[in-house]
């Protein structure tokens, strides 16, 4: 089986996290895509197999040379919530040509290279695209993938030298908790690497301190015709308090290392109004005043409008790993001079988002990001050039071969 053809296989199963189930893995098709990866990882020779309770895989590759250490693999299997995982029906545009891509010529659904300029680097690749209803799953099952094609790889060709290598395949990563089972001393890695960013080249230890952040507004709700002086419109409050964040502080105003305030969801009525947020910020410092920020807000709207009537639901997600990778600075020199050596130009950059690995790193296990090849994630236009599903291969296995 090629890289590719396992890539479109993984895509096939329904992955997409849910944060209100209060369950691990939040979704029942994580754990139908963990036994099957639990039997081909057993199938391809891997040892010491292991699927948990809770949809955690772990596995070993045994080691073919001494005194090298304990390098650790990790990917998560489930996809983002913010578009739907069911049903994806990828197709490769062979020898891209450079122009708009039609991904659903019934409903008129195009990736045009003025939305995403980024596809032309690709000209002359071929491109796996969705059908436009989907994301397409390389975040991050193209991680999967290249990871399970390297060790089939190695397995094949015991010649190449290489410490013992574990994997780890976890759930729940996009919704902040992919690392919440993860048993570090069981892993037993001596540091590692997540197969999770993006586009080619892609090498991170920098990454956003995160904040899930809700904020429930309590209306009251009496007959429309009697409610002058009595009516408090909870969505009316809610958007008041949306109107009070800084506005030019939002995914669509910010890069580099600009943190945000990003709206993701709102719900209500009349009586009871929810707001969903996610808070991020590289600076610690500045993250706590931002957290602080949303918490003074719901004061204000307190003392006008009542007691209780803002209340905030405020819970850290993960850190920014740079702290913890900085004394081992060596695993990511390491990483740079294999990627060279593969041909990749190295792009170390901060990640604006987060991985499973930002809180592996602060629970003893150094854990940079390297990238998986997509681009476009958590969309219906998200992309993957094979080229680069097949790099991301090849430099697992240089990695292997110089640690």
């Amino acid at each position: 089986m090629t890289i590719t053809e396992r890539f479109l296989k993984y895509v096939s199963f329904c992955t997409t996290s849910d944060e209100n189930t209060n369950m691990t893995p939040s979704t029942p098709g994580q754990m139908e895509f963990a036994r099957f990866l639990k039997d081909e990882l057993i199938a391809i020779g891997l040892q010491e197999v292991e699927l948990d309770a809770n949809g955690y895989i772990m596995a070993t590759l045994p080691a073919t040379a001494e005194g090298k250490p304990v390098i650790g693999l990790i990917a998560h299997i489930d996809t983002a919530p913010d578009a739907s995982g069911k049903n994806v029906r990828p197709r490769i545009v062979k020898a891209y040509d450079g122009k708009d891509i039609v991904l659903n010529e019934e409903e008129h659904i195009v990736l045009e290279t003025a939305k995403y300029p980024e596809i032309m680097r690709y000209q002359g690749q071929d491109i796996i695209v969705t059908n436009g209803k989907t994301l397409l799953g390389a975040d991050d099952k193209a991680g999967v993938a290249e990871i399970v094609s390297a060790c089939e790889y190695l397995l094949r060709h015991p010649e190449i030298r290489h410490g013992k290598i574990r994997i780890g395949f976890t759930p729940d990563e996009e919704i902040g908790q992919g690392a919440d089972h993860f048993d570090v001393k069981k892993f037993g890695a001596d540091f590692a690497y997540t197969m999770d960013g993006g586009a080619i080249g892609e090498l991170e230890f920098e990454n956003f301190n995160a904040a899930s952040c809700k904020v429930h507004i309590n209306g009251v709700n009496v007959h429309p015709g009697y409610g002058f002086n009595k009516m408090k419109n909870s969505l009316l409050i809610a958007s008041e308090f949306m109107g009070m964040l800084p506005q030019n502080e939002t995914p669509a105003h910010t890069q580099g290392y600009e943190g945000f305030f990003h709206i993701v969801g709102i719900s209500g009525t009349v009586e009871e109004t929810t707001v969903s947020y996610i808070i991020r910020d590289h600076d610690r410092r500045r993250f706590e005043e931002r957290k602080q920020l949303v918490q003074d807000l719901a004061r204000r709207i307190d003392a006008k409008y009542g007691e209780g009537t803002a209340v905030v639901e405020l819970r850290d997600q993960y850190y920014n790993m740079r702290e913890k990778v900085e004394p081992v600075m060596h695993i990511v020199t390491l990483v740079e001079e294999a990627m060279k050596e593969v041909g990749i130009t190295p792009k170390v950059q901060p990640i604006r988002g987060g991985t499973d690995g930002a809180r592996l790193s602060f629970e003893g296990l150094p854990c940079p990001n390297i990238f998986a090849g997509g681009e476009n994630f958590h969309s219906r236009f998200e992309y993957l050039p094979i080229p680069s599903l097949e790099k991301a291969m090849a430099l697992i296995l240089k990695i292997a071969e110089k640690a």
